[in-house]
C-alpha cells in the first residue's frame, strides 16, 4: 500500500508484518537457551569461575564464550522480531541541505571575511563556533 502524498510525516509505503507462527515458536525457544546462557553466566560469576574456578584462565574464558553466546542469542531474537513482526513502513522526510545540518545561513556556506560591518571578534567567533546564531 502507498499513497502519493509527498507532504512531510506522509506514509509513503506500508507493508504489514508476515506474523509466522515458525518465527514464534524460533523467538520462544531462542528465549528459553537465552534464559539458560543468562543463569550460567551469572552463577559462574558467583562462583568465581573467573578467579578461582576451572583450571587457570578456563573459566575466564568460558564465561567470555557465555557472555558472547548471550549476546549473538540476543540478536538472533531481535532480528526474527524485527522481520517477522514490525511492519516495513517509510515516511516522507524532510530533505536538508548541508548548510542545515550544520545551522549555518545559506549566505554563510562559503564563509566570512574578516572585514566583515559587524566586526573582526565577532566573525572569528562564527568561524569557530559556527552555531552561533541559527
Amino acid at each position: 500500500m502507498s499513497s502519493s502524498g509527498s507532504t512531510y510525516g506522509d506514509i509513503h509505503r506500508y507493508e504489514p508484518a508476515r506474523e509466522s507462527t515458525a518465527a514464534a515458536i524460533a523467538i520462544v525457544l531462542l528465549t528459553f537457551v537465552q534464559i539458560i546462557f543468562v543463569s550460567l553466566f551469572v552463577y559462574g560469576l558467583s562462583a568465581n569461575w573467573a578467579i578461582a574456578g576451572l583450571d587457570a584462565g578456563v573459566g575466564n574464558t568460558f564465561l567470555g564464550f557465555l557472555l558472547s553466546a548471550i549476546f549473538l542469542n540476543l540478536g538472533f531474537i531481535l532480528l526474527l522480531y524485527r522481520k517477522e513482526f514490525l511492519p516495513d513502513v517509510m515516511i516522507v522526510k524532510k530533505r536538508r541541505r548541508k548548510w542545515e545540518d550544520l545551522y549555518v545561513r545559506e549566505s554563510d556556506v562559503e564563509g566570512q571575511t574578516l572585514t566583515d560591518d559587524t566586526g573582526a571578534w565577532d566573525t572569528i567567533k562564527r568561524a569557530i563556533y559556527p552555531y552561533y546564531k541559527r
